[in-house]
């Protein structure tokens, strides 16, 4: 079995047509051409010949033209994978700002994956809760709160649901940084 690549071509990115296929432009997709590339260090880098796919977005109208190593799949197919490689890629960047990963605590496969387990779960949990509890905040605001009470025997729907109470909140009216605020 062998493994395939789908990226984005750079603007850049110079190479010779070998080879044309037919496409369906009323898919979005502009053309599928066999290429080679022929700048002298990406020749030297990657000597083998390259499928390039062009590709108009139909809902936002963005033209795309993806590189890949795969002569098989349908032209359509390959955009659909870049696709879904940008949502996942949207969904690690989504985790890492909301559930705090900045950097990983081990850098062994077990480590990593292992981290990122447990903010998935996480993630699902509190999704889970969210639609449970029928709250209309947001998975990041139930974050903060649950990260803010979570050593405290209060009820969760209880937590959830009631703002804190006035005397808890900071004062910021005579804070030195935070002037006229």
């Amino acid at each position: 079995m062998r493994a395939f690549f789908v990226t984005r071509a750079k603007t850049n990115f110079h190479c010779a047509r070998r080879y044309s296929r037919p496409v369906d432009k009323s898919t979005g997709l502009r053309f599928d051409q066999t290429v080679v590339s022929v700048g002298l260090y990406a020749r030297r880098d990657y000597p083998d010949a390259l499928r390039r796919i062009g590709y108009r977005d139909p809902k936002t109208g963005t033209a795309l033209v993806f590189l890949t190593n795969n002569f098989t799949a349908p032209a359509l197919t390959i955009a659909q994978l870049y696709h879904g490689r940008w949502q996942i890629e949207l969904f690690f960047k989504w985790i890492k700002q909301h559930l705090r990963i900045k950097a990983f605590y081990g850098t062994s496969q077990n480590a990593v994956r292992t981290q990122i387990w447990s903010a998935v779960a996480v993630c699902l949990l509190v999704a889970i809760l969210k639609k449970r509890l029928h709250l209309d905040s947001s998975l990041y605001t139930i974050l903060q709160i649950l990260s803010l009470t979570l050593f405290e025997k209060t009820p969760i729907r209880q937590a959830l649901s009631q703002p804190p109470p006035a005397s808890e909140l900071p004062i910021t009216q005579n804070h030195p940084c935070l002037q006229g605020f």
